[in-house]
């Protein structure tokens, strides 16, 4: 049976709508994928840490860098030790050396990356535009914890050190959430934190 020519350009119609949705897709779907999985490093966000800590310890490492804005941007602490489910307080400090404001989003990501399923953020600075005046430091805080569960994964429960790495880049086309405030509970602590080492 033959196939009209309408039809055959019906068909591929469908399809290259279908593959064109599928483009626009593929972006929130990969990384409703990441933050599920903690695929590539990718760390979960809680609402809640959780109600046991063990006594085995992690050590956490905090790396700070600069891709495209005019930024001085470090951790306070280069390393905290804390015991698996137990909250973790850490800062950074981003400095606007310019005469001019400086608009700039975080992202981030954890090394080696099997460990991003078990390590969890309750506050931090990332996905949302942040701009910094002309001349201004600020402080940013990042509450976390490494969930008790690395100790059944056979191959990340025998982590020592893991790596958080925050990168800033320009948001200058950026469309997404705009500067947030930082949360108070972030800046007063935790009840059980870490303090750094």
């Amino acid at each position: 049976m033959a196939l009209s020519n309408r039809t055959i350009a019906m068909i591929a119609s469908a399809g290259v709508a279908g593959m064109v949705g599928l483009a626009y897709a593929a972006v929130p779907l990969y990384d409703l994928f990441c933050s599920v999985t903690g695929f590539g490093g990718t760390t979960r966000v809680a609402t809640q840490g959780p109600s046991q800590i063990l006594d085995q310890t992690v050590e956490v490492r905090f790396d700070a860098n600069v891709a495209d804005a005019p930024l001085q941007f470090r951790a306070l602490q280069t390393r905290q030790t804390v015991q698996l489910g137990q909250h973790g307080l850490a800062f950074y400090e981003v400095s606007n050396p310019t005469n001019q404001e400086v608009r700039v989003i975080a992202a981030y990501n954890v090394t080696p990356h099997y460990a991003g399923p078990y390590f969890n953020k309750l506050e931090c600075f990332c996905f949302s535009e942040r701009v910094i005046a002309p001349g201004e430091t600020r402080k940013l805080p990042v509450v976390y914890f490494v969930a008790p569960e690395l100790v059944t994964d056979r191959v990340a429960g025998k982590l020592e050190t893991i790596t958080l790495s925050y990168t800033f880049f320009d948001s200058s086309a950026y469309s997404g959430p705009r500067d947030q405030p930082v949360a108070r509970k972030a800046e007063e602590g935790a009840a059980n934190s870490a303090s750094p080492g």
